[in-house]
């Protein structure tokens, strides 16, 4: 017995340890004074720091407490929990009065409302008074006229006037800018609690429901439908705050216009049925658009898991076309919710300029000596211009509440959904054996078919158990029952002890070797070099780059298969459970290496000899070590006993011991080291011997997503507006360039209109000059209502162009570049270039674009029309212009790196989630739950944090450009003051009004030059694969003849290859010639480049020098898919997609049903096709997971059945299959295979042993080739691992 370390229990608890006193940059908002904190002054050494030098994380201040993500989830889960709760409260009071009450469902937006309740009224109340300070500068406009026309006044009133519109809205500027603060930080951690509470959902859930949430979409939930969840609360005040304004206003215009505000108030009710009619058709195109994202995210991650078939197969073109279908659905609602975007402008445009008209209109006919003054004109415009904004908001608001009821329903379907239950196995047991099924059956799900029928099995503590049967007979099905992975549906199922598990495929995270193997555990140095040793991972440590600080990529692609499988036994070994279980843990290993893991740790002298282990195998060489042996058939026990209880029944056993009796004449374990093809460590062993001083350390570590620094190049935008195309560009410039003329223009006439008013009596025909100057006044605000019509439609369509050209383009370049760069690329940042880079593309950067040209143009404007009017203005401007753009440089610096950082920060949470649900039942198993949600909660943290100070540099800039707008409001009003009566009240009405709106207009136009600079970022790392090094062309010129290859000959001359340009080579100086339809084994020890050679057939990797010859042609001179559609390959990863069974075997739709079902009989999966209910159109589910691994084996034999071509290259075709059903395959293949060129890559000696010839590789070169008669009689390397493998040269002769 061992004393493992502290294991990490399901409900332990877990603290954070800060990484040291420096790490982490403390807070100083809380320190910081009143007057700092009101006008973020706080902020501005973070800002000076990033105008010094690029701002990195460490320089980036810390959140809150309160607004981190370990405060913020731990408390909306405890409401999340009452919620549900109560909600089983009031279903069974329901019950109790109704026989059948309708199931409700537990609501989210009630346990938000209860977690963040108190912060939400704070944040209204901020709201309420920036409202009504907004109100109050009109009012002191109105006096400021009413003064100018009333010269007779005291000067210092029109001074106290000026002064008290600078104090309003300068404090205006400061509630509504901590409204804005608190509202965003809000909004933020309701996006973070949903994130957590699912995330803590997914480790949860059961089969069932992980078949029905795929991988992505649970990705989409957690990035769209929390992210619609955060918009709608930064917004959610504008559902009260618009109707107040417009309540407001109208009451304020009422003293103004009487009555006739009552036919404007009757326009905004018509125009309230057709938002309603707006936000109903928006309803629909979101969850059109929902599905399509979700259906694009599904199959993007498949084919990213599985990029190495695509590219074997030649199918990138087949699977590049289904995601372009999906893509042209998606802009097909995106064009209609566009041209919603054009009505929805038009109405905009139009409401203010038909409430004014109807206003004015009803005003003159209500009395005929009505007319328009200066005082009334500019206040009921300067009214009308603040209903803008709440008209324009309301709809959206409206919009966006209807598409987060479509994501809360979503959410809630997920997180309501079936989890699995903890009674499925009793973990509390303290019997006398260590597992127990008592008449137990199992299914996947609660209404299936059994897939366990009928269990019954005592498993005694510190016993040694082998499952054994053939493939699909139920054995990892019995070690999920023991997991309570499965649903039970009768019976009694009994566990004692911690778990540990290792699965068939190893399940490595992207971390450092050692904590790959630790898991969380403490070290102990002594047991954990111990384990080392044990699970022969000290060679290992010695050719990886850092030893056991090496960092291992994403499924651990930059290690072997052995490795993996060796590293996640140390995992378990390490853990010091009570309870092992082993899921074919030999299947990639070494015949001596796995010799030495069973006798070092699982056999009767191993480090694991006290504790209870179940173990599944085909190995049937151990059942003599084992102290029980249960032997499955479809589903239920054929068998149980000792081995010489299971040899007495012979009768019963014939099958099994005749499949022993001919494993026992191979001795081998099972098969030697699957080399992952996709490994680069291969050649960094290589390296290791050729040039041992080299340190590539970081070399074979995953890329760290790159963070651009300094500005983004105008080339970038550029890009944009040449996929938006140039027609679309200056058209929507003009039509915008049209509609701010139109705009001065109607306020200009509406300026000469009220100068000529106090004269209106003097003309006789003064009925008819003002019906003629309103009829003006409506021409105007059509032409305006035109131009915005036809800008917003124009920018629909360019944008729409500019999506698919940009999305078309990622795709294409990301499908053509070579597989190395998916091994070292976490799946994370390139799905985010898909979801959240084309989001900002597809909705937002057009939108940035569009308003900061408007503003542009209205500030333009506005300066020119005030200077007009008080030519002085322009010695106060420019100064003020002077600061503007110095506060923009430094803020541009900061805020552009601050959203870089934050767009990077956002990879690491997709790829942490991605990781975390494809080893969900080994984090289930070691019970380390709560761990996991843990670094879930720091790596959204992380992305707080920039977000955070995105939001506070926002802050910092709105403060100060805004004071500064307010200066301009100041010095216009006391120039008007100043200026007497050599200036007619109208034009300080218009001067005036023009600068309460140039605050607003320059704060928008330096935000959105920022925000267009920030978010081309987006733009640049969509564009980013295109300057990658690239794969050869698909198609070349010159193409081989339709029946190439007809002979099957393969010729190597001199060739070398490497991985990389700054590697060794991998291969050097193979030479060698096979003939037509000849059989050639290929052997040698790890890193020995046998899977290189088939890489390099495939042109996985590129030759350095010397060339291939197929049947007479240099396969570098032709494209890769005439070459790869040619060739056929057996992997040794057994990947399927989700889909039909008959898409997985016939994507491209070549073969008819008759041949498909061939080759289903001929791979022994015609029985088990058969027995499904759908049959050929039965759904896999996403990775195959509802197959067993064998299964999945054996489908992609099929797949190699039907396309038949003249060479085939076998790489571990038969790594998870019994040894009864590789006899049967292997004598398929040679049968159905015999007028081909096989090249076997052995992993099974023995399956080489018949072979015409057998090619040796050692470090990359060949040592011998030759017949197996012939080396074996050399003595050589072959003949040497011949003997560790046990094979003697009487059973080669046979």
């Amino acid at each position: 017995m061992f004393s493992g370390p502290r294991r990490w229990g399901a409900g332990g608890d877990y603290e954070r340890v800060p990484e040291g006193p420096e790490a982490q940059k403390c807070n100083p908002e809380k320190s910081a004074s009143f007057f700092s904190r009101m006008t973020y002054s706080w902020f501005s050494r973070i800002i000076l720091l990033g105008y010094k030098k690029p701002l990195e994380r460490e320089d980036l201040f810390e959140l809150n407490e309160s607004d981190s993500s370990y405060i913020v989830c731990p408390i909306f889960e405890k409401q999340w929990r009452k919620e549900v709760l109560r909600n089983q409260e009031r279903q069974e009071i329901k019950a109790s009065f109704h026989k059948e009450a309708r199931a409700r469902k537990p609501s989210l937006l009630y346990a938000l409302w209860n977690t963040f309740k108190f912060v939400l009224i704070q944040v209204a109340l901020f709201k309420v008074f920036a409202d009504i300070l907004s109100f109050t500068s009109p009012l002191i406009m109105k006096q400021m006229i009413i003064f100018c026309e009333n010269r007779q006044d005291f000067g210092w009133r029109g001074y106290g006037y000026a002064l008290a519109l600078f104090v309003v809205v300068f404090l205006q500027t400061l509630i509504l800018q901590q409204y804005q603060r608190f509202n965003m930080l809000t909004s933020a951690k309701i996006k973070t609690a949903v994130i957590g509470l699912i995330y803590k959902k997914a480790l949860l859930l059961s089969n069932v429901s992980r078949k029905r949430f795929s991988t992505g979409e649970v990705i989409n939930l957690m990035s769209a439908d929390a992210q619609q969840l955060m918009d709608l609360t930064a917004n959610l005040n504008l559902l009260w705050s618009a109707p107040l304004q417009i309540l407001m206003a109208v009451s304020l215009l009422w003293q103004e216009l009487g009555p006739a505000v009552l036919a404007g108030t009757a326009v905004l009710v018509l125009v309230i049925p057709i938002n309603a009619l707006v936000a109903t058709r928006v309803k629909k195109l979101k969850k059109s658009q929902t599905k399509n994202k979700d259906k694009q995210i599904k199959l993007l991650n498949e084919i990213l898991h599985g990029i190495k078939i695509l590219k074997l197969y030649a199918w990138e073109p087949s699977y590049k076309k289904k995601i372009v279908e999906i893509r042209e659905q998606e802009l097909e609602v995106q064009k209609s919710a566009g041209y919603l975007a054009v009505f929805s402008m038009l109405t905009l445009t139009c409401i203010p300029f038909l409430v004014s008209m109807a206003t004015f209109g009803i005003y003159f006919l209500l009395d005929e000596g009505n007319f328009l003054t200066a005082t009334k004109v500019f206040t009921s415009m300067s009214l009308f211009n603040i209903l803008k904004l709440p008209l324009f908001d309301l709809p959206m608001v409206i919009s966006a509440v209807v598409q987060t009821r479509i994501s809360l329903g979503r959410l809630e379907d997920f997180l309501n959904t079936e989890e699995l239950l903890p009674q499925n196995i009793e973990t509390n047991y303290i019997g006398d054996h260590a597992i127990g099924f008592t008449n137990a059956s199992f299914s996947w799900d609660k209404t299936g078919i059994p897939v366990l029928k009928n269990l019954n099995i005592k498993i005694p503590e510190g016993a040694l158990v082998a499952v054994i049967g053939q493939v699909g007979s139920g054995k990892s099905s019995v070690l999920s029952a023991m997991l309570g992975e499965m649903e039970k549906l009768t019976g009694v199922v009994q566990r004692k002890g911690s778990v540990a598990y290792v699965a068939q495929q190893a399940w490595i995270q992207n971390c450092i070797l050692q904590e790959n193997i630790l898991f969380g555990s403490t070290m102990q140095k002594q047991f954990y070099e111990q384990v080392l040793e044990a699970c022969a991972l000290l060679p290992d440590l010695e050719q990886l780059p850092n030893g056991d600080q090496t960092e291992i990529g994403e499924r651990g692609v930059n290690i072997s298969g052995g490795q993996k499988h060796r590293v996640s036994l140390a995992r378990a070994v390490y853990s010091g459970a009570d309870i092992y279980l082993l899921d074919d843990p030999f299947s990639a290993v070494d015949v001596h290496i796995g010799k030495q893991l069973f006798e070092k740790v699982i056999g009767s002298s191993g480090i694991l000899k006290n504790k209870t282990r179940v173990l599944v195998t085909h190995n049937l060489t151990l059942l003599p070590q084992m102290d029980l042996i249960v032997v499955m058939e479809s589903g239920r026990v054929a068998q149980m006993g000792t081995y010489q209880e299971l040899l007495s029944k012979t009768r019963n056993l014939t099958h099994l011991l005749q499949a022993f009796s001919e494993q026992e004449k191979a001795h081998a374990l099972k098969r030697v080291s699957v080399i992952n093809s996709r490994t680069i460590l291969k050649d960094q062993i290589l390296e290791q011997n050729d040039r041992p001083s080299l340190d590539q350390g970081k070399q074979f570590s995953m890329k760290k997503e790159k963070i651009p620094i300094g500005g983004v190049k105008f080339s970038i935008i550029l890009k944009y507006l040449q996929a938006f195309g140039w027609l679309w560009v200056w058209l929507s410039v003009a039509s915008y360039v049209g509609q701010n003329l139109v705009g001065i223009g109607q306020n200009l006439w509406l300026s000469a209109w009220a100068k000529e008013a106090k004269h209106m009596n003097e003309f006789t025909e003064w009925k008819q000059i003002r019906s003629n100057k309103l009829n003006i006044y409506g021409l105007l605000g059509l032409m305006q209502g035109l131009f915005v019509c036809s800008g917003a439609y124009i920018l629909t369509r360019g944008s729409l162009a500019a999506s698919r050209t940009l999305y078309a383009q990622l795709l294409d370049n990301v499908l053509h570049l070579p597989l190395q760069f998916f091994e070292t690329s976490p799946i994370g940042q390139i799905i985010n270039r898909f979801t959240k880079d084309m989001f900002i593309i597809d909705m937002r950067f057009h939108y940035y674009l569009r308003t900061w040209v408007n503003c542009t143009l209205d500030v333009i404007g506005t300066v020119l029309v005030i200077v007009g009017a008080l030519p002085l203005f322009i010695l106060g401007i420019i100064p003020l212009v002077f600061l503007y753009f110095t506060i923009q440089r430094y803020y541009v610096a900061s805020s552009r790196q601050i959203r870089r950082l934050a767009g990077a920060s956002r990879s690491p949470i997709i790829s942490h989630f991605s990781e975390t649900l494809s080893g969900v039942s080994t984090i289930r198993a070691f019970g380390h739950e709560q761990r996991f949600i843990q670094q879930n909660k720091e790596v959204v943290n992380e992305n707080l944090v920039c977000f955070y100070n995105n939001v506070i540099s926002n802050r910092w800039l709105s403060v100060r450009l805004e004071f500064l707008g307010n200066l301009m409001v100041f010095f216009a009003a006391l120039l008007a003051v100043l200026a007497g009566s050599s200036i007619d009240s109208a034009i300080v009405g218009l001067s005036i009004s023009y600068a309460l709106n140039i605050t607003q207009s320059l704060n928008f136009w330096v935000r959105k030059a920022c925000e267009i600079e920030t978010n081309a970022v987006s733009i640049e790392r969509v564009c980013e694969y295109e300057n990658m090094g690239k794969e050869a062309p698909w198609i070349m010129s010159k193409r081989p003849p339709a029946q190439w290859p007809n002979k099957g000959i393969v010729e190597f001359i001199n060739y070398q290859a490497r991985y990389r340009d700054d590697l060794g080579l991998a291969l050097q100086d193979i030479t060698f010639q096979t003939h037509g339809e000849e059989k050639i084994g290929i052997v040698g020890r790890t890193g020995a480049g046998k899977s290189t050679l088939s890489n390099c057939l495939f042109r996985i990797v590129e030759r350095s020098g010397g060339k291939i010859i197929i049947d007479g042609i240099d396969i570098s001179t032709i494209g890769l898919h005439d070459l790869r559609g040619k060739l056929n390959i057996i992997p040794q990863d057994p990947v399927l997609f989700s889909g039909t069974l008959q898409m997985n075997l016939d994507p491209l739709d070549k073969y008819s049903d008759c041949q498909l079902w061939e080759v289903l009989e001929l791979c022994h999966l015609k029985e088990f096709v058969q027995s499904l209910p759908k049959k050929l159109l039965h759904e896999i589910s996403e990775g195959g997971e509802n197959l067993s691994v064998g299964q999945r084996q054996l489908v992609c034999l099929a797949r190699a059945l039907l396309r038949k071509t003249k060479i085939l290259i076998l790489d571990e075709a038969t790594a998870s299959i019994d040894f009864e059903t590789d006899n049967l395959v292997q004598t398929t293949v040679r049968k159905e295979f015999s007028d081909c060129t096989i090249l076997t890559i052995a992993h099974r000696l023995h399956s080489i042993i018949d072979s015409d010839r057998v090619l040796v590789l050692d470090s990359g070169r060949i040592t011998e080739f030759g017949t197996p008669q012939n080396l074996i009689c050399q003595k050589g390397l072959f003949f040497e691992m011949l003997t560790e493998a046990g094979i003697t040269q009487d059973s080669v002769t046979k």
